[in-house]
């Protein structure tokens, strides 16, 4: 308090210049360095007021708070564009998927101008760089032997001649019996739900009943990584700033341990997955769509690399 007393008897002509980073906003030697990302918005509707409120104006807060003392801060974000829901909002619209997120995405970065929200930059997940950074992950986690393939069942609507994703299939809940039930979870009573648990499933497209058959997919072989993910955790928690929440769950995930998860989806709207066998298949977003961070700064430099693979500063 008496320091905050002392620097405003002096005024402002005293304060230090304000930091002007030159463009693009690079990681400085010997400043503080702050990367600012927010949860990327799904493309597949228009923000509201609550969007803004819990998506995006808790980081613009903290990146002007940043920017007023003079640290040398990046602040991205830009919409989440592959997957279902955005195949599925196509279907609604009459327009192909990638219609679909030029416009949405046009309507995102105007509401997000209007309200001067202060990106650095606000990008899309529907990039080059998106591909190529994803695809040499992927290659990465193959090579080092973190992957594995394993038979599904999956609902397949022969009328359509397609396997049906997630949102693709409705159908009733088979633990409280509710009749819109999506096949990845119940919206009333929140339970997730393998789609071929379904009672009385129905494709969306065409509401002809699908039937079941076995599809070969990709999976993350995550209890290869449980040993070394449970030290590192360790060493997060005592030193990160966790929340009581999120220690909880990821405890409770440990605890339970971990299992194969599938990284794969027989879509067509996606990043395509490069290893013969299944070309004809995408990632599934929950694995894309992070990666999407890293595209979005590749968007913005090419020198995106000194941001995320840079601990030292």
């Amino acid at each position: 308090i008496t320091a905050a007393v002392g620097a405003w008897a002096r005024g402002a002509a005293v304060l230090p210049k304000p930091w002007n980073p030159p463009k693009p906003v690079l990681p400085v030697e010997g400043m503080r360095n702050v990367l600012i990302t927010s949860a990327l918005p799904y493309v597949n509707n228009v923000p509201h007021l609550g969007n803004i409120i819990g998506c995006v104006l808790s980081a613009d807060t903290f990146a002007r708070y940043c920017r007023l003392r003079n640290w040398n801060t990046l602040y991205v974000c830009g919409t989440d564009e592959y997957g279902t829901a955005t195949e599925t909002k196509a279907v609604e619209e009459g327009l192909t998927p990638q219609e679909i997120c030029d416009k949405y995405n046009a309507i995102h970065t105007d509401i997000y101008r209007w309200f001067d929200i202060s990106f650095d930059y606000f990008g899309r997940t529907t990039t080059p760089q998106q591909t190529t950074i994803a695809q040499n992950i992927f290659r990465r986690l193959l090579d080092g032997g973190f992957l594995l393939q394993d038979t599904v069942e999956q609902l397949c609507c022969e009328k359509c001649q397609r396997f049906l994703a997630d949102r693709f299939v409705e159908g009733t809940c088979p633990f409280c019996s509710y009749q819109e039930a999506r096949g990845d979870q119940c919206d009333k009573c929140g339970k997730l739900i393998n789609a071929v648990e379904l009672k009385n499933p129905h494709c969306k497209l065409c509401w002809d009943v699908p039937v079941v058959k076995p599809t070969q997919h990709l999976f993350l072989d995550l209890p290869k990584l449980e040993e070394r993910l449970e030290t590192w955790l360790e060493q997060s928690w005592a030193k990160g700033d966790w929340t009581a929440n999120a220690r909880y769950i990821t405890r409770s995930w440990i605890r339970d341990g971990l299992k194969p998860r599938c990284i794969t989806r027989d879509l067509k709207w996606g990043t395509p997955v490069p290893l013969d066998g299944f070309r004809d298949k995408v990632f599934y977003v929950w694995f894309d769509a992070p990666i999407g961070y890293l595209s979005i700064t590749a968007n913005y430099t090419d020198q995106w690399e000194r941001w995320w693979k840079n601990p030292q500063q």
